[in-house]
């Protein structure tokens, strides 16, 4: 008994641990001389998020131009800067897929900036020439901070100052519905789906405030634009289990596997609520597919001590 109860007290915490890699994303690329194309040796990548939570990192590109960055939450949007000595720098917001190689290669092009910290410099200095972009980076600085209000005045703002400008009607549209603003939010989204109507964090953020406010049938319309989000549903599964709800976490599970049959995580934890259930032949099919899809993955031996347990 003892060896069991120390087994599933271990199973409890792989399964906690295990749910928050599913955001995980990596993107890679080379970065290269823009006239001749020959590999920039050792530029230097950062990459700081730019909503939800304050991440800052800096690193290196290798000898040969190439460079590849890990990134623990990739649900987010990030601000990256490529620079070298000599070059300009490059910047770009981007919010990377999750579950799928994200290829980037960038050309800088040459420049007067003398060295990383310069370029960065500069490129600052690029920024405040344009109110638009200075009350949207100040908008983001504050949400950040936990200051809606004063986020939501600094993107407002923005939009003002560059109608077109869809990075501050996207953080306009999530701000505001954070805040319950749901007609201001919905207004937003509405702006931002004019220049990509393909969104679907606006599409998601429109479910959201017509459902709030009573709007059945146009949630139900923006609801249609939503792909079944495998990941999304899987970190939903994970809040369930966590919070002992395995009932939950078993319905979850199965949606995200509908959505993504290659989701190897998924396989897992629900051989793991059935392991729990003694649902001994469920368990070991599950546990059994996700070896396959994973063999060498994190849960691996967990997942083959486990079959011991479920013959």
């Amino acid at each position: 008994m003892r060896k069991t109860l120390a087994l599933w007290t271990m199973t409890a915490v792989l399964a906690a641990s295990s749910a928050f890699a599913a955001g995980e994303a990596r993107i890679s690329g080379k970065i290269v001389d823009a006239q001749t194309k020959q590999p920039i040796p050792n530029a230097t990548i950062k990459y700081e998020a730019i909503e939800a939570k304050t991440v800052k990192k800096e690193l290196q590109a290798k000898a040969d131009g190439n460079y590849a960055v890990f990134i623990l939450d990739g649900t987010i949007r990030y601000r990256f800067t490529f620079s070298a000595p000599g070059y300009q720098p490059y910047e770009e917001v981007v919010k990377l897929k999750l579950g799928e190689p994200n290829k980037k290669d960038i050309e800088l092009a040459k420049g007067s900036a003398p060295a990383a910290a310069t370029a960065t410099k500069q490129v600052e200095t690029t920024s405040s020439a344009d109110p638009a972009i200075v009350a949207y980076n100040d908008g983001a600085s504050l949400a950040n901070a936990g200051n809606a209000a004063g986020a939501i005045k600094k993107f407002e703002a923005a939009v003002a100052a560059k109608p077109d400008f869809g990075a501050a009607w996207m953080a306009l549209a999530k701000v505001q519905l954070k805040q319950k603003n749901y007609p201001a939010a919905i207004t937003a989204a509405q702006k931002y789906l004019e220049m990509d109507e393909e969104d679907t964090d606006m599409w998601a953020v429109l479910h959201t405030a017509y459902t709030a406010t009573g709007d059945k049938a146009k949630a139900a319309e923006a609801l249609k634009k939503l792909p079944a989000n495998a990941t999304g549903l899987f970190n939903d599964a994970a809040k369930a289990i966590n919070g002992g709800n395995d009932a939950e976490g078993e319905k979850l599970l199965k949606q995200a596997i509908a959505a993504d049959a290659s989701f190897a995580n998924a396989y897992y934890e629900l051989g793991m609520i059935y392991a729990r259930a003694q649902k001994n032949a469920d368990a070991r099919q599950n546990l059994q597919k996700y070896l396959e899809l994973d063999p060498n993955g994190p849960n691996a031996a967990m997942a083959k001590e486990m079959l011991n347990y479920v013959k």
